[in-house]
């Protein structure tokens, strides 16, 4: 079956960057544009109210339903590897971090042969992305689609915390996103008006009364339609239908680091070998495509909480019923605000060019539930931090199962393969450890449950990382931009060796960058709008 009408563009996947893609091309009247979304709707009040993600994540809800395979470097588990399936992709289910990164992780991308993607030549388009709530100046945007803002938690913790970070020896920055991207400061989000501000409702939603612009939900993608070596159309399967749609232009693939190099080599686009071993026929010998693999590791190191805080009062059932009422209702209130605060971005080494490790402030206990006097127990209320390991030196793979479109795709992270990333970690279990030891934090720290007292050496604390670690979530770099051998990319993110064909999303990054990477996305996005309509890009921001 084919669609009727040919599109200009048609984008594969509504996720952070193709919300972006299509509201952006579609500003155009004359130019036509089809985004297709493997998932549904993204009304599930779960979604738009900020404290209904520990339920999404609880039962994977909107979610593709990726695990890693099982590895020996972490005992043998599968680790899940959770990816959005819903309009807004990944930013309708995240934890609405907004991070940027450092200046040097776009400055080394640059180096490496992104040529275009240095830091002062990206910040136009970070700011382009923002509507912040603090004073606009050099780093940061206003009138943006994506509404930023401080953190709102106001538990008294906080203020300690950072005390004991100074403590410990590390300095506090006014605005991680700003010019000062080290040290600890108070966390930035993604909301507008008490819900969640993802990419779809940003840049989609505003653009679907578009005449130009068709949104298909529940559209799988099976295959890039080629001639030749030219990209001219999408297969796509939806109500156990096959239609095939045409592109005049160019077909856009932000499928996520794991959709996009599944649908290149399924459509013969990636390694000849591994395409013939699964019985797809090469069109394009390109070997980087599924490589590069990157994600952030880390633990959580977490103590009981004596003194329990607001969060453990709000848990109770009939509070939170009228907590999510209110915030469903008149979009304010405790569920409109999340349990953590602050964020940290440390070197465990000085002569490092960029942070190595973040730190994640937990203000409540890891297993906390719902509770009622006499039918369920209230949980031991606690806090913690996790270390997330910035810059991993290991690197995995993505491979097709089969050559079924619909079968998921083996994703191998190989983490620790390299024994630098998990002394990395280790030494900031450690580095967590005498923070909360720190005298600021006496009235709140009670007893260590993990890793616990009884862990103390390298290789006990290997062991428990090897056990407990999990992704934060960031996996990046499948299709990697540059100009080296490896690059599936060009910088202008083009697929090489084929016409009217991108990739832009997660998957197109050189390397990870310093922290959460849904900023990073969204720019991406953004840029790659510009050079698909053939303007020139926004002024660098010299001197910045």
């Amino acid at each position: 079956m084919s669609d009727s009408k040919s599109y200009d563009y048609i984008i594969v996947g509504a996720g952070s960057a193709g919300c972006v893609l299509a509201g952006r091309l579609s500003e155009d009247p004359s130019v036509n544009v089809l985004i297709l979304e493997a998932g549904g709707s993204d009304k599930d009040p779960l979604i738009q109210i900020p404290l209904g993600m520990g339920k999404m994540h609880q039962h994977r809800m909107h979610d593709w339903g990726f695990d890693a395979e099982a590895e020996e470097s972490v005992n043998g588990r599968k680790i899940e590897a959770m990816r959005g399936k819903v309009l807004g992709g990944s930013s309708s289910i995240n934890v609405m971090a907004y991070v940027r990164g450092h200046r040097g992780d776009y400055d080394r991308w640059a180096q490496k042969g992104a040529t275009g993607w240095s830091y002062e030549e990206i910040l136009p388009y970070m700011r382009r992305c923002e509507d912040w709530e603090g004073e606009e100046n050099k780093y940061r945007g206003k009138g943006g689609p994506i509404r930023t803002q401080w953190a709102k938690n106001d538990d008294p913790l906080l203020e300690d915390w950072k005390q004991a970070c100074v403590d410990a020896g590390y300095k506090l920055t006014e605005d991680y996103n700003g010019g000062d991207t080290e040290g600890v400061g108070v966390s930035q989000s993604t909301q507008r008006g008490g819900e969640r501000c993802s990419a779809a409702v940003a840049y989609l939603h505003p653009a679907k009364s578009r005449h130009n612009l068709k949104i298909e939900k529940n559209a799988y993608a099976t295959k890039i339609l080629m001639n030749g070596n030219k990209a001219i159309g999408i297969e796509y399967s939806k109500n156990g239908k096959l239609i095939k749609a045409n592109a005049d232009r160019e077909v856009l693939i932000s499928g996520g680091v794991f959709g996009s190099p599944q649908l290149l080599m399924l459509s013969g686009i990636g390694p000849a070998d591994h395409l013939n071993d699964v019985g797809i026929e090469p069109v394009v010998d390109l070997k980087g495509v599924g490589k590069n693999l990157q994600d952030h590791m880390a633990c959580l190191v977490h103590y009981t909480r004596p003194n329990a805080g607001k969060f453990r009062d709000l848990m109770r059932f009939d509070r939170m019923a009228i907590a999510m009422l209110r915030a469903y209702f008149f979009k304010n209130g405790p569920a409109t605000v999340l349990p953590g605060g602050l964020h940290g971005f440390i070197k465990t080494r000085s002569e490092l060019a960029v942070p190595n490790m973040q730190l994640m402030f937990r203000g409540a206990a890891p297993h906390a539930h719902l509770w009622f006097p006499g039918i369920k127990k209230a949980y031991t209320d606690g806090f913690g931090m996790r270390p997330v390991l910035l810059h991993p030196e290991s690197r995995g793979e993505v491979l097709l199962r089969s050559s079924n479109a619909k079968d998921k795709p083996r994703i191998i992270q190989n983490f620790f393969s390299s024994p630098n990333d998990i002394a990395v970690l280790r030494e900031g279990v450690r580095r967590i450890r005498d923070i909360i030891s720190q005298p600021a934090l006496d009235h709140w720290r009670g007893v260590e449950v993990a890793p616990g007292q009884d862990i103390q050496t390298d290789e006990q604390i290997d062991n428990w990382i090897r056990q407990t670690t999990v992704t934060a979530h960031h996996p990046s770099c499948t299709c990697q931009m540059g100009t080296n051998e490896d690059a599936v990319l060009d910088p202008e993110l083009k697929v090489r060796g084929v016409e009217g064909l991108r990739v832009v999303d997660a998957a197109a990054m050189p390397d990870l960058v310093s922290g959460n990477i849904n900023a990073a996305v969204l720019m991406i996005a953004e840029k790659a709008s510009d050079m698909i309509k053939g303007v020139d890009p926004l002024p660098a921001a010299e001197g910045a």
